[in-house]
């Protein structure tokens, strides 16, 4: 069952670019999370909130790679409508909501005061 490290990378830049290509709200995380990075740097963020915020962009990527595989999975074995396949894309959904949620709050927490004192200043 073991591949080589080689390998390993190879699948899974192949499913990060597969999940770019058919996954919109990937591509809209990305986007946003591109954008905090831009502002991290405009804003000379501490290496604490620089980490903060990357953490967040990681962790929302990928619950979003996540939800994604569990969708796929759930429509490989589940063609028509069932209560638990429902259920398991709901939940993983859920979990990106949950993420994107506090990644926010953190957003807001290391941006905001920054923010407010160059408006103020």
């Amino acid at each position: 069952m073991g591949g080589s490290l080689q390998g390993s990378f190879r699948y899974a830049w192949r499913g990060l670019k597969l999940a770019f290509a058919r996954e919109r709200n990937l591509r809209i995380h990305l986007a946003l999370g591109t954008l905090a990075l831009g502002l991290a740097w405009a804003l000379s963020l501490s290496r604490l909130e620089w980490a903060l915020v990357i953490l967040c962009i990681g962790t929302v990527v990928a619950a979003e790679l996540f939800n994604a595989a569990v969708e796929s999975l759930v429509d490989l074995y589940q063609e028509d409508y069932h209560p638990l396949a429902a259920a398991a894309k709901d939940v993983a959904a859920a979990g990106v909501l949950i993420a994107a949620a506090a990644a926010s709050l953190v957003g807001g927490i290391v941006f905001i005061p920054r923010l407010w004192a160059i408006i103020n200043s």
